[in-house]
């Protein structure tokens, strides 16, 4: 009887969905030991595979039983017979890839793109003609019949599904339903802009309001308001209230005055004689709050030669 061909591995798609590459199987090392398991279990060694070719997108080989046990034996009545005629490969996941030029229509789930082939088996019933049994970091999968799958499935929509999503993200961005998807890309880009100088604008304008409640706390310093010690506190209070409120708040602050300037009176009773100021800080202190109340012009007068501004009373 002449010996038969048969396909250990193709690039269809299984019933799981998903695919292996032929062009980017390893069978070198397998070739080393091309050992020949029933149903994929390690102890089973009914023979071996010769000629293994890997061309035309599909891995082909010859079974030789060795007849070394009643397993063998059988197996090999059954294979000549026809009742077992499925060969599944035992293949190594090395990479995967979700890309579109690996995917066929009806895919679901990622293409093996590089593997190694470890072992090939005799078996009674898979999935489908292409059974084949995979392994990736040390985990079976199974793709024959009763088997579970741990491969990921891909993030495909239906078509409609997709179509409807793009209508609705289209009327979300105010452009019209039929739109496509370069102009909802250019769309998003705008958006994105946009936003972009938004946040630049913001900045801008956060650097200007800073600049002007430091300049009015430097003023208020400047002007005796508040201390030195005060100026950071004041900033973080322009911050929330607002440079507006800040300088009001300045303006209803009376200035520190330093009064070292006393008029004195030498023995018996006062002169009665009129003084006259040239600056604020020449006035008693005494006399201070009445100049203010029944003199403000002269308060005035004396403040703006002491410091340089005007006052307001």
């Amino acid at each position: 009887m002449s010996a038969r061909r048969v396909r250990i591995s193709n690039d269809s798609l299984n019933s799981y969905g998903s695919r292996v590459l032929t062009a980017g199987m390893n069978v070198e090392q397998y070739c080393r030991n091309p050992v020949l398991l029933y149903m994929h279990e390690r102890g089973n060694v009914i023979g071996y595979v010769k000629d293994l070719k890997s061309e035309n997108g599909e891995v082909t080989g010859e079974l030789v039983f060795d007849e070394a046990s009643e397993l063998s034996k059988r197996c090999k009545k059954q294979y000549e017979f026809g009742s077992l005629r499925m060969v599944s490969a035992g293949i190594d996941i090395l990479e995967l890839s979700d890309a579109k030029e690996h995917l066929v229509q009806g895919q679901t789930r990622p293409t093996v793109t590089k593997s190694k082939l470890f072992e090939v088996s005799l078996v009674d019933i898979g999935a489908n003609d292409d059974a084949i049994v995979l392994k990736r970091d040390g985990t079976v999968i199974n793709l024959g019949k009763d088997g579970e799958c741990l491969l990921p499935l891909l993030n495909n929509k239906p078509q409609k599904q997709k179509v409807m999503d793009q209508k609705m993200l289209a009327l979300q961005l105010g452009l019209p339903e039929t739109a496509d998807e370069a102009a909802i890309s250019a769309k998003l880009a705008e958006l994105k802009a946009s936003k972009e100088d938004a946040d630049k604008l913001r900045k801008e304008n956060e650097t200007l309001q800073l600049g002007r409640i430091t300049a009015a706390v430097e003023k208020a310093i400047a002007e005796k308001r508040i201390g030195e010690d005060k100026k950071q506190q004041f900033i973080e209070l322009g911050k929330k209230i607002g440079v507006e409120d800040l300088e009001s708040t300045f303006g209803a602050m009376s200035p520190q005055v330093k009064l070292s300037a006393v008029v004195g009176h030498q023995g018996g009773a006062p002169a009665a004689t009129t003084v006259t100021y040239k600056k604020l800080s020449e006035v008693p202190s005494e006399k201070l709050e009445e100049m203010r109340g029944k003199q403000p012009d002269e308060y005035k007068r004396l403040y703006k030669a002491e410091y340089g501004m005007e006052c307001e009373i």
